[in-house]
This record gives C-alpha cells, structure tokens and sequence, in this order.
C-alpha cells in the first residue's frame, strides 16, 4: 500500500459468521496467492480469531478498493493520508485501525479549541494531553512510553507541557463527554457533585456567574441534558 493511506477494518461491524469473507476472495493479491485479505487467528491482539486483517503492506490500497465494495457491512475502509504527513503517528490502536498524528498545544492564558467531525482523533488527543493515554508513537504492540513521547517533542512548544505532565506539576481536569451517564456514576443533587471537585473553594462564585443557581439542589437525575453540560 502506498505510504498515503491505510486500511482500517470496523471489527464492531466485521461479522464474518454471517458472510463469506467476500473481502478476502475478491481481493486481487489473495487471487495471487498472496496473503493480503486473512483471518486474525488466536495469536491477535484485538478482535476475534476469525475476524480478517488486512497486510497493509501488500494491499493495493484505493487504487483498488473491491475489498470495501463487497463488505456487505461496511467494516472495511481504505483512508487516504494528507500527503504531508510523511512521519510517524503519535497514537495507533493497533493493525488496521485509527491513528492519530498529531496534539494540540495548550499554552497558559489561553483556550484551544478542538473542533471537527466525529472519527478524527479529538477524544484521543484529549485523553493523551490530560495523561490518561501515554502516546505509543505508532507501535502499537508496545507501552507507551512518555520518556519516547518527550523525545518526540523535543524542542516543539509541546515538550514543556508534557514534561510538566510528566512530572505531576500541572493537574488536569477533564469533564466527562458523556454527561448523559453521570446519574448512572452519582446519586444526589447538583451541589453535592460539584462539591466532590471544589478543591479551589470558588464554587459559589462560579455558581452565580454560570447562573446554574436553580439546579443547585436538584437531583442529579431529574436535571435536563443541556443542565448537566
């Protein structure tokens, strides 16, 4: 496969119990003889046995493209790369999955926004840069390492960041994307909540300036989607 794109297969949508594997004997280079398009077997990592893999390094990549035309789920899709990122992921999840191949930079006194469709990376980058995923720079079989990550980042206005990341200088604070499971994690009201987490004593201030006032003493369980963000 050319070096601008990838293949990534949907192992929710990958059901191979209820197909017969149109993917792997459409597929030109397993015509060939050539084991592009081949079930994982017991040895992966991810997924099941008889779940498929693509080689990428024998796949013809969207120059071809029958593999995702004869997947009657639509599990299997060949993504085309900007042509400038020619180095290395910061994050991959594994062989024939999502990467991701760069982080924004927070800068004190200052608000990055992080904006864009679903699939692109933004959960991913969010969990890297409040240290809750150490970065694997693509390799995927191994543990991150943020030793590697700050090696990476040398002398680009992310190393400081996450040398102090690294170093527990900074404390990160992440709200919770699905807000909509929070009463399933708390029973109580909104105060009571938002006291857990109240560790600069500014609660009150913040109350009155977010006009959250109202649903202070409400269950958590009874306030809408739109109060619980």
């Amino acid at each position: 496969m050319a070096d601008d794109s990838i293949a990534v297969v949907d192992l929710d949508r990958c059901q191979p119990d209820r197909c017969n594997y149109e993917c792997a004997n459409y597929c030109p280079p397993n015509r060939t003889g050539k084991e592009c398009i081949t079930e994982r077997g017991e040895d992966a990592a991810e997924g099941d046995p008889d779940q498929i893999h693509i080689s990428e390094e024998i796949c013809l990549g969207e120059t071809c493209g029958i593999c995702v035309e004869k997947c009657p789920f639509d599990a299997i899709e060949i993504i085309n790369l900007p042509s400038e990122l020619d180095e290395d992921p910061v994050h991959r999840y594994g062989d024939n999955a999502f990467s991701l191949y760069g982080l924004p930079t927070p800068e004190p006194g200052t608000v990055t926004g992080i904006l864009g469709p679903n699939g692109i990376g933004k959960s991913t980058a969010v969990h890297a840069l409040a240290g809750e995923t150490v970065p694997n720079l693509g390799d995927h079989e191994s543990e991150g390492s943020w030793d590697r990550v700050l090696d990476r980042f040398r002398g680009t206005g992310l190393q400081n960041y996450l040398e102090s990341l690294k170093a527990g200088d900074i404390t990160v604070a992440r709200k919770p994307q699905y807000v909509d499971q929070i009463p399933n994690q708390f029973d109580g009201n909104t105060r009571e909540l938002l006291e857990r987490t109240d560790e600069r004593g500014a609660l009150d201030d913040l109350v009155d300036r977010l006009n959250i006032r109202p649903v202070m003493d409400q269950d958590i369980d009874s306030i809408s989607g739109g109060e619980l963000q």
